[in-house]
């Protein structure tokens, strides 16, 4: 029974991180096509942060109607509505209007130069906002799902998800490199076939277009996948909560889950007013500022940015392009260490590790910018490494886990917001800071942003290890009254 029951909930686990790979999917992605973006376009530094970081902002825009439509209409509908904002982008972003090329006999609808830019800032902005309503819900949807003793590990799911969408994406760019070879955004008056176009001619356009697949994917089984049993409870759907939690943890269980959730479930109110209840406030703070403190560290323009800024050391584009192959690799493989090690050490020393670690290689990288080191990629991989086991998943855990089943999908969109609002914003003004600073000293300023959260982690965020939902909402409670 434990093997079906782990199966199953792997298995709708997984349907729902699907979103969170399309999240690291478009972040890396798009690093590849950067510099063909500013070929084509004739980008400025400003322009480029703004392309770049446009789907950053949808980010903001979707984690805004996250909380209201998370809780109003459930989980799944959430998701539902996500996948449509990232099927709709992934398809747009391949077909803006052209302006450059053949145009005599054009593949596609021509244009202007300004007409076609400003139509992919807004397909990418719908994309953005489908990322941000998946960065609240997926989370929330499968801590809701799982058992106190491997929570942990099935919402680092979600980060291993968005990892795997990053290292993907960077093999592909490498690959779609590769095969354009010197013809690589090349445009010239002669024809071309649809292929070479997608793929030679303007090959952002088959970059782009690859995450098409994958968001029709995640749409498709989507309908597959049942509601959150916590949520029915506290829309008093019970028969239907208790059949889906007999599926997932057997009768016994489901039994005992049932009583728990309806007590505490009753005892909530809902609404934005709860939020704000003396219990919730140390909450609150951390579902804010853990996750600004996450991207103040420079990790959304690092995975945006990553051939550029490799480039900045080794001039060369090809191998610059493999070492963001190398970037997603170890993203990849250490938020493996977290999820294998979450659960034993817990989430509190894992952040606090990993941090230390983040600041002190941010530091190498910016000492070896400033002599004009080849070798910066070795303290940038340390960094990724860093990041990878501690903020990457272990935010996600945290703020989907610290608050109570009524408000649960507005604290995390609170908390995401935070999150996507960071990560914009130290998108937009990496290519300037680079400019204006240089990257050494792009990276010193990295470093430093990591130092409050170091103070802040230690002193006011919980060890949540092996508890319950309603254990954790019984801890706030009872901190409150003493």
């Amino acid at each position: 029974m434990k093997t079906k029951t782990s199966k199953y909930l792997l298995g709708i686990s997984f349907v729902s991180t699907i979103g969170g790979f399309l999240f690291g999917y478009d972040t890396a992605i798009i690093s590849g096509c950067n510099t063909f973006l500013e070929q084509q376009f004739q980008l400025t530094p400003v322009m480029l942060g703004w392309v770049v970081s446009s789907a950053l902002l949808g980010t903001i825009f979707g984690c805004i109607v996250s909380g209201m439509i998370t809780d109003r209409l459930g989980r799944k509908k959430a998701l539902i509505i996500a996948a449509v904002c990232l099927t709709i982008s992934a398809l747009g972003s391949m077909l803006p209007p052209q302006f450059l090329g053949d145009l005599e006999n054009p593949m596609w609808v021509t244009s202007e130069v300004g007409q076609a830019f400003n139509f992919l800032l807004v397909v990418r902005i719908i994309g953005g906002i489908g990322v941000g309503i998946t960065s609240v819900v997926a989370p929330i949807y499968i801590s809701e799902l799982s058992l106190p003793q491997n929570r942990g590990k099935m919402v680092s799911l979600y980060q291993l998800s968005i990892t795997l969408g990053i290292l993907l994406a960077f093999l592909v760019d490498w690959i779609v490199l590769n095969h354009a070879g010197s013809a690589a955004g090349v445009i010239s008056n002669a024809p071309s076939g649809f292929f070479n176009w997608l793929f030679v001619d303007e090959l952002w356009r088959g970059m782009f277009g690859t995450e098409i697949p994958i968001a029709l994917l995640f749409l498709t089984l989507l309908f597959v996948v049942p509601e959150t049993p916590r949520w029915l409870v506290s829309k008093e759907r019970y028969n239907e909560a208790m059949q889906i939690m007999i599926k997932i943890n057997g009768k016994e269980h489901a039994e005992l889950q049932m009583a728990e959730i309806k007590e505490m479930v009753g005892s909530e109110k809902g609404g934005i007013k709860e939020l704000f209840q003396p219990f919730l406030r140390i909450p609150l703070w951390i579902g804010i500022l853990l996750p600004m403190f996450a991207h103040l560290s420079g990790i959304a323009a690092i995975m945006y940015f990553a051939p550029n800024i490799i480039n900045e050391s080794i001039n060369s584009v090809e191998s610059s392009f493999l070492g963001a192959v190398l970037v997603g690799i170890v993203n990849c493989a250490f938020t493996f260490v977290a999820i294998m090690n979450i659960e034993k050490f817990g989430r509190k020393k894992l952040l606090l590790i990993g941090v230390m670690g983040a600041f002190v290689s941010l530091t190498g990288v910016g000492i070896l910018f400033a002599i004009g080191s080849k070798f910066v990629i070795i303290p940038l991989l340390m960094y990724v490494a860093s990041f990878a086991f501690s903020f990457g998943p272990i935010v996600w855990v945290i703020i989907s886990e610290i608050f109570p089943t009524r408000i649960r999908g507005l604290a995390v969109s609170l908390g995401s917001f935070s999150l996507m609002v960071t990560g914009f914003v130290i998108t937009l003004t990496n290519p300037v800071l680079i400019k204006a600073v240089m990257p050494s000293g792009t990276f010193f300023i990295y470093a430093l942003l990591t130092l409050p959260a170091i103070w802040f982690i230690w002193k006011f965020v919980p060890e949540t290890k092996g508890k319950s939902l309603e254990e954790i909402e019984r801890f706030w409670r009872e901190k409150t009254r003493k």
